[in-house]
């Protein structure tokens, strides 16, 4: 077994960043599943060649699982950041389509808002591979 060397630690903001994303992905992928899916089908674009309905349960899926691993896999955070980072990646031509097709959603009702937004992807990207110690100091 070889020691954790100091540099391999954690900062206690990037725990806090990866506890923060872990629960905010959780409640996201949960509500995916319940409360809000309607809403999420309506951001799913109608270009996307993959069912709407299907489309939102998968990306509940998948978030309910990053956001717990994100919580209960701290000695993989490497992984699991850099995986919320490719999700995040991944999901950010949905963002621009909703932009572009002034698709209101979760109080995304202009413009304006739908542009900060995707100002706002970027940063989690960035989050997540800040919470999993990326790069390496």
């Amino acid at each position: 077994m070889t020691p954790r060397l100091s540099s391999d630690r954690p900062r206690p903001s990037q725990t806090a960043t990866r506890l923060a994303l872990g629960a905010m992905m959780t409640f996201a992928g949960i509500t995916h599943l319940t409360v809000a899916r309607e809403e999420f089908q309506a951001q799913v674009p109608d270009w996307f060649p993959v069912d709407k309905d299907l489309v939102v349960l998968g990306s509940g899926v998948a978030e309910i699982g990053l956001g717990a691993a994100m919580v209960a896999l701290p000695r993989h955070r490497r992984l699991t950041g850099t995986a919320l980072a490719a999700f995040y990646t991944l999901i950010f031509p949905g963002n621009i389509a909703q932009y572009a097709e002034r698709t209101d959603a979760f109080g995304l009702d202009t413009d304006g808002k739908r542009l900060a937004r995707l100002f706002g992807q970027p940063a989690l990207i960035g989050a997540a591979l800040w919470a999993a110690g990326l790069p390496k100091r």
